[in-house]
């Protein structure tokens, strides 16, 4: 009897700058496990870190997804907030 056998395969990339973890070219958060948003760490991170060496696929020098997560959105949100 032959044994079964599965074409499962992974790829792991992570960014020499930022160690930011693709997994068969998805971006998954470091610290939840949870499927990221490109654009999301683009903004986050790549654009703050400015590296030329960034994998990130969404990664656009000095450009900003203005509908994604943000230092600025977030500046916002706690400004808005009452302590």
């Amino acid at each position: 009897m032959d044994k079964e056998t599965s074409d499962l395969s992974l790829s792991r990339k992570e960014c020499p700058r930022c160690k930011a973890i693709w997994i068969n070219d998805k971006h998954i958060w470091s610290g939840t496990g949870c499927q990221g948003d490109e654009q999301v760490l683009h903004n986050l991170v790549c654009n703050q870190i400015n590296d030329p060496q960034c994998i990130n696929p969404a990664y656009k020098k000095g450009e900003v997804y203005e509908n994604k997560d943000s230092w600025e959105k977030r500046r916002k949100f706690i400004d808005r907030q009452e302590f």
